[in-house]
């Protein structure tokens, strides 16, 4: 003790005799050093959950890395900044698809890209062809078109149909080495980055067929179906452009351009303008040389809008940001999550009864969402963790959320878990080709796909590509008749590929009085329509 007195007397008649800048100096770091020695002990805790945080987070991706080209679907030639969603958006929050593309479909890719930045707006090639188009002169029978042709898609219809539709002919394009081109009027390029590399997908604004002069319809002069009807297809001289009409209101004439005959002439036309708002891709299989190539390009046959959906369409920064904010505020956490698409179908549209008891009675049924408690139920332990679920509606209408919402608000669910029901927009109007609208249902769309499992709306097309991008297979909503819920309310689709609402009655050449449902057992009917529409399934 004694020892330790006369230490501390000799350290202090030390600081007495050192100088008052010294003396100053030594009272500053002495203070410094208590004051962070407080910091870090007030803020240990902190510093330890951000320190597990990330040894969990480092763990969890040296378990899973990150696969940001999808197996080779994508090429890393793009800046990761330009466009974040494209590489970022399916790896971020869900299980890696387990639908692969294929080594051909990859090479296939490839190669088109190098054929599209040969040939695509701005490049000598393109030029010419245009040039050609202006004048248009015929092309005699066995002249040679070049190496260049094209299909552009004309926008139309909502934002499902338009990108069911790109993928429907940029899939064409693929099989029949043409450049496909979109139509920019509208706002692709507000919504979707370019998909491939070095060049762009965008139709220049003075495309001189796109001037106004020109009505494309049944009625045009170049229809590829009309001339079929008017015998006016003379294969002597080959038209610089031809006009494929594939709407709803479509002949079988304009829907059968896909087979083999007419591929004959159609090959040598250096333009084709397409309009469709149906997915044409199940009529793709009817021409026995398409057929062969689809079946090596993919062999799950039910994956491929999910496959081509994936490298054509990542959305913008504007709208990748929409949905990072709004899956983080309100999916993230979820312990499930499900998705639920309303579309009504109805002149007068809106909120129906009929409806709301089809919407609860699919998803109590299919074990969706838990049954209503019939009391509430005491809490044996309040400090256990329950179980979340969260449910996403995209609705033009709120109502429908609004009821799911209240439902279980003022009950407890049967299964003790807690059902959190969300809704991002309510806009009770569609209003296609406006820039925020559209920002919105793509949006949408992705959060949709982000989900676990999906309830969707018989014939929706936005439905559709949600749940195809996602690789879910939906529980579809069959459309009410006579304002009376359908029994059963849903059905379990056995495939993930979009509906092609309407189909030829009949397939190409030696299938041409058979029944378009029945002539491939991996082509058949929609299974949220009665015999009709078709779709593909996969046969394994």
């Amino acid at each position: 003790m004694s020892t330790c007195i006369t230490n501390f007397r000799s350290l202090v008649n030390f600081f007495q005799a050192l100088g008052l800048k010294m003396k100053i100096l030594i009272t500053f770091l002495f203070s410094c050093v208590l004051v962070l020695s407080i910091m870090l002990l007030s803020s240990s805790n902190n510093i330890k959950n951000q320190l597990l945080d990330a040894i969990s987070t480092v763990s969890k991706e040296s378990e899973t890395p990150r696969d940001k080209l999808l197996g080779g679907l994508l090429t890393g030639d793009f800046d990761e900044g330009s466009c974040f969603s494209r590489y970022h958006k399916t790896s971020l929050y869900r299980q890696p698809s387990p639908y692969k593309p294929s080594e051909y479909l990859v090479s296939k890719l490839r190669s088109y890209e190098v054929l599209h930045k040969r040939c695509g707006p701005d490049t000598k090639a393109y030029k010419e062809a245009t040039e050609n188009l202006v004048r248009d002169e015929n092309y005699a029978q066995g002249n040679s078109v070049g190496e260049c042709r094209y299909i552009v898609w004309i926008a139309g219809y909502g934002l499902g149909n338009r990108m069911l539709t790109i993928a429907s002919a940029f899939l064409y394009a693929l099989l029949t080495e043409r450049i496909i081109l979109v139509d920019n009027r509208k706002d692709v390029s507000d919504i979707l980055c370019e998909p491939f590399p070095g060049t762009s997908w965008l139709l220049p604004l003075d495309f001189p067929l796109m001037n106004g002069t020109y009505r494309f319809d049944k009625g045009y002069s170049r229809c590829y179906g009309t001339m079929l009807n008017n015998h006016a297809i003379n294969s002597t001289y080959i038209p610089q452009h031809l006009y494929l009409h594939n709407l709803h209101d479509s002949r079988d004439e304009d829907k059968m351009f896909v087979c083999a005959k007419d591929q004959g002439l159609i090959n040598k036309v250096p333009w084709l303008i397409i309009q469709a708002n149906v997915y044409f891709v199940p009529s793709l299989w009817f021409n026995p040389t398409f057929r062969l190539e689809l079946m090596k390009l993919f062999p799950q046959k039910d994956a491929v809008f999910h496959l081509l959906s994936r490298y054509l369409f990542h959305p913008t920064n504007q709208v990748w940001g929409m949905v990072t904010r709004y899956y983080h505020a309100h999916l993230s956490r979820a312990d499930e999550t499900l998705g639920i698409q309303i579309r009504v179908f109805r002149k007068n549209a809106g909120y129906f009864q009929h409806v709301m008891d089809q919407i609860v009675g699919c998803t109590q049924r299919e074990k969706l969402l838990p049954e209503l408690a019939s009391q509430e139920a005491p809490q044996v332990n309040a400090s256990s963790v329950t179980k979340v679920k969260a449910v996403l509606v995209t609705s033009l209408y709120p109502e429908y959320s609004d009821n799911l919402k209240s439902m279980f608000w003022e009950r407890p669910s049967s299964t003790g878990e807690v059902v959190e029901v969300n809704q991002p927009s309510g806009e009770r109007f569609q209003q296609t080709d406006k820039k925020l609208h559209d920002q919105k249902a793509l949006a949408e769309i992705y959060l949709l796909s982000l989900t676990d499992k999906i309830v969707t709306s018989a014939r929706s097309t936005f439905g559709y590509v949600a749940y195809s991008i996602g690789g879910l297979k939906p529980w579809l909503l069959y459309q009410p008749r006579d304002l009376t819920t359908p029994d059963p309310p849903c059905v379990r689709s056995t495939s993930m590929e979009p509906c092609y609402l309407t189909p030829p009655s009949h397939g190409c050449e030696a299938d041409w009085g058979k029944n378009s449902g029945e002539i491939f057992p991996f082509v058949k009917h929609c299974e949220d329509l009665v015999d009709d529409g078709l779709s593909l399934y996969d046969e394994l």
